[in-house]
């Protein structure tokens, strides 16, 4: 029986580790060709190998989602490689800083907007032309209950979900307004036992 996205073309980022790896080989088994981006490069070989290993297909690309440039680079691989985008996964992310807002660094709390926020929406603007143009798709930006329910001592991990989870909704209501056959959603995990706690 196929897989419920069989020979779909499904790209995730933050995909070496923690819950990018578990999606990766999720839609791996369901019969995505994946498409995992990260920092990451061993952790990210490995990711392969498995895949590989258990019947799948799957590559590997190098990818700092707060830069423009390795965006363009990833969509062209995907364009040149495959011809069309299914399935885009926002998922890379950071937790810290930690701690009362008085005592967060401003390079701390711009480094942590720029790889949940910036990520996430160079993604989009790079990958939505790609899926429109394979006659749609769904893009998931993973947010995280903190950007639904705030915590003390969270507040610049909290603003960067919350900015995800409404930069989400908007770009779904133009997806929609365009009727171009894009879903656009946000995940909101609670907390999970990964590398960024």
């Amino acid at each position: 029986m196929p897989g419920r996205v069989e020979g779909k073309i499904a790209c995730i980022t933050g995909a070496a580790n923690g819950l990018g790896r578990c999606m990766a080989l999720t839609v791996a088994r369901e019969g995505a060709i994946v498409v995992a981006t990260d920092l990451q490069e061993g952790d990210g070989a490995s990711l392969v190998s498995e895949i590989e290993a258990a019947g799948g297909r799957a590559i590997f690309l190098r990818h700092d989602v707060t830069c423009e440039g390795d965006w363009i680079a990833v969509v062209g691989a995907i364009r040149t490689r495959f011809g069309r985008l299914d399935v885009l996964v926002n998922n890379a992310g950071i937790g810290l800083p930690n701690g009362p807002a008085t005592d967060i660094d401003l390079a701390d709390w711009k480094r942590l907007m720029a790889v949940n926020v910036d990520g996430p929406f160079l993604g989009v603007k790079h990958a939505l032309p790609l899926m429109r143009e394979s006659g749609g798709g769904s893009i998931i930006n993973v947010s995280s209950i903190a950007g639904i329910k705030a915590s003390a001592n969270a507040s610049a991990y909290c603003a960067s979900k919350g900015a995800v989870r409404l930069f989400t909704k908007s770009v779904a209501l133009e997806c929609a307004a365009l009727k171009d056959g894009v879903r656009v959603n946000s995940l909101h995990p609670g907390i999970v036992e990964t590398a960024i706690w």
